[in-house]
């Protein structure tokens, strides 16, 4: 299969209307229609049922559809990282969140810039869904992640730094004095907790406003200390699931810049490792 039908009938698959893609592709429905109609005879399958009602996709057509995407995004990731690696001037563009490299992103730019095969570093600050799709595309190179609650797939990784959970709450909150609590105790308080219930909402600043306001209790990795409001509180939780913050990029992935960069992160992760510390018991 050629790219050129892999785009014609993803079109057609998302518009699920033959004269809509043709537009959208910029080009007259009969071309349109042969070329699918020559893929489907091609795979031996209808991708397509056609009626008076529409079209929809087949079980095969909606395999494709999630293949094609895949095939369609690499093609295009690959142009894009391709086109950033002819520059005259090569730069390493590092995707994270606010707050997301646990407290290593300083030292690590540091160090890099002492090494010889390092080049200009450009961060990409993006929202906690960005990250990783900035990666896919090829608009970055690198990015900081969270395991276990990002998907890695397609991805090599670098485990830098194992975190431990706070609860961010408002200071008026029942156990915003206490020194520490469980999950438990959170799930029995009068506000909700997140992840959980609202976990559509992915925002940090929504996410700490609505805590500000008593209507949430945040669970986060404790990093996130460093960068709360003061309207707000952080109670270590003993038993929320650790969070590690990894460094992810492309699989197979082998630029003498980004090596260089991965090897100086693991080297700033090791040595700025805290301390082995028993975490405190809740009452």
């Amino acid at each position: 299969m050629e790219t050129r039908e892999l785009a014609y009938f993803a079109a057609v698959a998302e518009e699920l209307h033959f004269g809509r893609a043709a537009a959208r592709l910029g080009m007259a429905q009969p071309p349109l229609s042969r070329a699918i109609q020559k893929l489907e005879r091609r795979l031996g399958v209808r991708l397509f049922d056609r009626s008076s009602r529409g079209v929809a996709l087949t079980p095969a057509g909606e395999v494709l559809a999630r293949e094609a995407a895949k095939v369609l995004d690499a093609v295009a990731a690959a142009a894009a990282r391709t086109r950033r690696a002819g520059r005259d001037d090569p730069v390493l563009v590092v995707a994270l969140k606010p707050g997301g490299d646990g407290g290593l992103l300083p030292e690590i730019l540091a160090a890099y810039r002492a090494c010889p095969d390092a080049v200009e570093v450009e961060l990409a600050l993006c929202g906690v869904t960005e990250r990783a799709r900035l990666v896919r595309e090829g608009r970055a190179d690198v990015a900081f992640l969270h395991s276990p609650y990002e998907d890695l797939a397609g991805f090599d990784c670098e485990p830098l730094r194992v975190e431990g959970g706070v609860a961010v709450m408002s200071p008026g909150h029942p156990l915003a004095g206490r020194a520490c609590v469980r999950l438990c105790d959170l799930d029995a308080g009068p506000a909700p907790v997140w992840p959980g219930r609202h976990s559509e909402i992915v925002e940090p600043a929504m996410l700490m406003q609505l805590a500000a306001l008593g209507r949430l209790v945040v669970v986060a990795p404790e990093s996130v200390r460093d960068l709360v409001r003061r309207d707000l509180v952080c109670v270590p939780v003993a038993d929320a699931e650790p969070t590690t913050v990894v460094l992810a990029w492309p699989e197979g992935e082998r630029s003498r810049e980004l090596a260089a960069f991965v090897r100086t992160a693991t080297m700033v992760a090791q040595r700025t490792a805290p301390h082995a510390q028993t975490r405190p018991t809740p009452p």
